[in-house]
This record gives structure tokens, sequence and C-alpha cells, in this order.
């Protein structure tokens, strides 16, 4: 106990002789508060989830001059959806369809499943041999479109009654050697 006392003097007395040799300083200033305003990017608020419309916003601030802008980005695809969801919901669901088929994933996606996107009223088979025969009118982007459009160089034309004429005139004339026309 007596060891305790003493442990606890030693301590009352460094802090005693501390304090006294503390010195205080009193510095008295003017701050100015010089920092620029901050240029703020305008919000653009999206609530409904039926708004077809992505806002972008940005903002650039330096200590003299602040500039913010705005503006607002039509997503075509949404638009598409909600058009061809009305179509649907009024009885006209190949029209629906059909709509949605402008957009190139939704063309390919309805090939890959053996459904090709209805055309001109055809459906079905009817649609799909449309495509084959015209792939000038799939969506650009589409992988069929160059598929297509690679086996409809490919194929052989016919020749007309013009050509025939003019491919017998010319083996005649290689057969014979005789120039009669």
């Amino acid at each position: 106990m007596k060891q305790l006392l003493i442990i606890l003097a030693f301590i009352t007395t460094v802090a005693v002789a501390t304090d006294s040799r503390a010195n205080t300083n009193t510095v008295s200033s003017t701050v100015l508060n010089n920092s620029p305003a901050t240029a703020n990017a305008p919000s653009i608020i999206n609530s409904n989830s039926d708004i077809c419309k992505i806002g972008i916003g940005g903002s650039v601030q330096n200590n003299i001059l602040g500039v913010a802008t705005g503006y607002v980005v039509t997503d075509e695809f949404c638009e598409r959806v909600r058009t061809s969801r009305a179509l649907y919901s009024y009885g006209m669901k190949v029209a629906a369809v059909s709509l949605l088929c402008q957009d190139p994933r939704v063309h390919d996606s309805m090939q890959n499943a053996g459904t090709p996107c209805p055309v001109n009223g055809l459906i079905g088979a009817e649609a799909a041999a449309y495509w084959q025969e015209n792939p000038d009118k799939i969506p650009d982007g589409s992988q069929y479109k160059e598929d297509y459009m690679t086996i409809k160089k490919e194929e052989t034309k016919e020749f007309s009654d013009a050509n025939q004429i003019a491919l017998f005139k010319a083996m005649f004339i290689l057969t014979t050697g005789l120039l009669l026309f």
C-alpha cells in the first residue's frame, strides 16, 4: 500500500511540474474563404420506368469559370418494345412481333428459334422464303444478312433470250468460222 501511495505521489508531481511549464500562445488572424463556386451538373430525373429517355449530365470547374450541361438521349429499342407491347395488347400479335424484328438481335433470335420474322403479311415458311429472296431487307447488323447476301451472289442466273441468241451466234461463228449474220 505504501508503494502505491509513492507511485501516485510521483505521478502527481510530474503532472504539476509539466503543467506549470506550459506556455500559452494566442494567434489572431483573419481567414478568407476564396474557394470558387462549384459547377453542378443539372439533375435529370427519370423516375418513370416507362419513359424511354436516358439523361446524361456533366460539369467542369476551375478557379475562374465553371460550366455545366446535360441532355437526354432517346432509347429507340425501349420505344420499340413499348409500341410492340401496345400493339400486342390491342390483339395485333403479328404486328407486335414484326415491329420488334426491326432490331437485328430480335431478327437473329427469331431465325435461330426457327420462327422467321413476319414480313408483308407472310409468316412461317413463306416469310423464310421471302427473307432468303430479299436479304437486303434484313436489318443491318444481323448475322444472317451477310450469309444470305453471299448465297444470293453465288446463285447462277439463267440467260435471258438476248443472251442466249448472242451465245448461239458466238458458238456458231467459232465452230463454223462463217460470219452469216
